[in-house]
């Protein structure tokens, strides 16, 4: 019993020791300085060597201008522990706080000059420093630990302290410098340069790494100098000028053509199909490799489709392919995209239904499978088999459960309904996708839930929405003039209706790919007349922006909507783009 009671005891008095910190840190965390130091002086006599329990003792203190205590507390502790000289710093923070800088600055001075008697001390004495935002000191202190121990390395603190300051050239030769001697650094380097530049080019900072890199270039060729213009014209969408880079590169070490591929890729989901072009094409002068060549060639193609190159010269590239490689579980990307192809620029829905039934016999994985099913299911959509569709679709849902592609599935379930007019199945399956892995898919779920929700509140039955969701669905099946008369019929009925500017917009969108470019501009500057501070509101200056600047050719109409975005919808996800084709329009020079 006495044994029991002695344990209970002693696990006692350690919850209460454990728990004396936490109340402490508590205390001072709530601003309450006089209860948080009360505890801290307890704890930091019981535990000297601890020096966490005198830092926040000091910087309570520091709170409640108890700087005589300050004073004593350091000087004790400097006697007990003589080499702790980075206290200097504090008992100079007093002084400055007391506005007697002329003795703050010969405790500065002191815990500097204790680095020569211990330079391994320069991190804890140039931390200290930062920690109190003696900046400037923390430079020194830094540099002059550096300086006495070669082993050691501060550069990643010099260049925070440098982007602190706002000197963000030397931030930037810091970080270069750093990797002038390990390479390795480049992914770190890369998430901390990131914060200081934009995608526009003529940004100063971006001018400034430029700079910086091509100067290192020119005298001390390097790998790193390199990768990094490479990774700098990536954000800029420079995708040639990033190419270049990855060139040289490839043919210095003779690698792998992974990054060109990538350059490649990216500068396809950009639009930017003449760069892509390039990218593929040195792939392919440079390759022997099998996978790589078909990713090259099936690049190159679906480039063609998108720059409207005609339905015969695309058949002949697609067949070329399928005699050379076969049509195969190689080639099976190749085969889900002909029947894309077949479906939707060719006009053949049944020729590409039979291409994917033949292509699912091949010996393929679980998730490709689910890929050509999800194809499949589109393309029957795309008929109005819409029962045949769902089944392919559940099918994915069911064998991929949690995959992104079961995802995609389940919204294409959803996109199903509503094209049916089921709007309460659809929203069913659209409030489980918000929360999606996807990011994509859970931004297309819940604009497609915002878009049942807000138009169905002034229509019990739904009516108007039905209409646009058959409007919809045309604009799917690639029917667009049709489309466009189904919009026309909501805009008749339904003005003032919350689905009016929904229309507008989409019907906008229609015309522009019929190039009905009046008709599109009259479109955007209705949403805009109807509704300034509307959900499409800056979607409808930009799209008006580039209509003027792309296919009316007027220049000054483009400036000005660009101009609007700027000042009128500073939260725009288009104000960075809006911005650089306003600067360029205006005919600014580059820094």
């Amino acid at each position: 019993m006495r044994n029991i009671l002695f344990i209970f005891l002693c696990y006692f008095s350690l919850q209460i020791y454990a728990q004396e910190p936490q109340l402490a840190f508590q205390y001072f965390r709530n601003g309450d300085y006089e209860k948080s130091a009360s505890i801290y002086k307890v704890l930091h006599e019981k535990h000297s060597y601890n020096t966490t329990y005198l830092n926040y003792l000091i910087d309570c203190y520091h709170q409640l201008e108890s700087f005589n205590e300050i004073t004593r507390i350091v000087n004790k502790q400097l006697e007990k522990y003589p080499n702790q000289e980075y206290l200097y710093i504090e008992l100079g923070y007093s002084y400055q706080l007391q506005h007697l800088q002329d003795k703050a600055n010969l405790y500065y001075e002191k815990a500097i000059s204790s680095i020569e008697n211990l330079p391994n001390s320069g991190y804890l004495v140039g931390k200290t420093f930062q920690d109190n935002h003696l900046l400037d000191y923390a430079l020194r202190a830094y540099k002059k630990g550096m300086e006495l121990n070669s082993s050691v390395n501060y550069n990643f603190q010099i260049a925070f302290i440098y982007g602190e300051k706002g000197e963000i050239e030397n931030m930037f030769n810091t970080y270069l410098e750093l990797l002038s001697k390990n390479e390795n650094y480049i992914p770190t380097a890369k998430n901390y340069i990131g914060q200081f530049i934009t995608d526009d080019s003529e940004n100063e900072h971006n001018v400034s790494l430029k700079r910086l890199l091509l100067k290192r270039l020119q005298n001390n060729p390097q790998n790193s100098w390199n990768e990094l213009l490479s990774w700098l014209f990536m954000q800029q969408k420079e995708y040639i000028k990033a190419l270049v880079q990855e060139k040289a590169l490839y043919k210095r070490n003779l690698g792998d053509l992974k990054n060109i591929l990538e350059v490649g890729k990216i500068a396809f989901e950009d639009n930017d199909y003449e760069s892509s072009k390039s990218c593929f094409n040195y792939v392919l002068e440079n390759t022997s490799n099998l996978e790589t060549e078909l990713i090259s060639k099936l690049f190159l193609l679906e480039i063609d489709m998108k720059t409207n190159a005609s339905i015969a010269a695309i058949e002949t590239q697609f067949q070329a392919l399928f005699n050379q490689y076969g049509k195969n579980s190689n080639t099976i990307n190749i085969q889900g995209i002909y029947a894309d192809f077949l479906a939707f620029k060719a006009n053949e829905p049944e020729k590409a239904i039979s291409v994917l039934k033949e292509a699912l016999k091949l010996p393929i994985n679980q998730f490709e499978k689910g890929n050509l099913k999800t194809k499949l299911a589109d393309i029957l959509v795309f008929t109005s088999k819409f029962s045949s569709a769902l089944i392919y679709y559940t099918q994915v849902q069911n064998d991929l459960k949690n995959h992104t592609i079961a995802q995609i599935a389940r919204f294409k379930i959803a996109q199903t309904s509503y094209f049916k007019g089921d709007f309460d199945w659809a929203q069913s399956k659209l409030k489980i996708l918000k929360n999606s892995t996807s990011q994509l898919i859970a931004n297309d779920a819940l604009d497609l839930n915002l878009l049942i929700t807000d138009n169905a509140v002034k229509d019990s039955l739904k009516i108007a929405l039905k209409t646009y969701a058959i409007a919809d669905l045309l604009s799917f099946q690639n029917k667009n003039q049709q489309a466009i008369d189904t919009l026309q019929i909501v805009l008749n009925n339904y003005k003032g209706h919350p689905i009016e500017d929904e229309s507008l917009f989409k019907q906008a969108q229609l015309f522009e790919k019929i190039n009905q470019f009046e008709n599109a501009e009259n479109n955007y500057l209705q949403i805009i007349n109807i509704n300034k501070d509307d959900i499409l509101a800056d979607d409808a200056h930009y799209y008006l922006a580039e209509l003027y600047l792309n296919k009316l050719n007027n220049t000054e109409k483009a400036k000005e909507y660009y101009q609007k975005i700027i000042f009128e919808y500073p939260s725009s996800i288009y104000l960075v783009d809006a911005r650089k084709k306003f600067r360029k329009l205006r005919g600014d020079e580059i820094n």
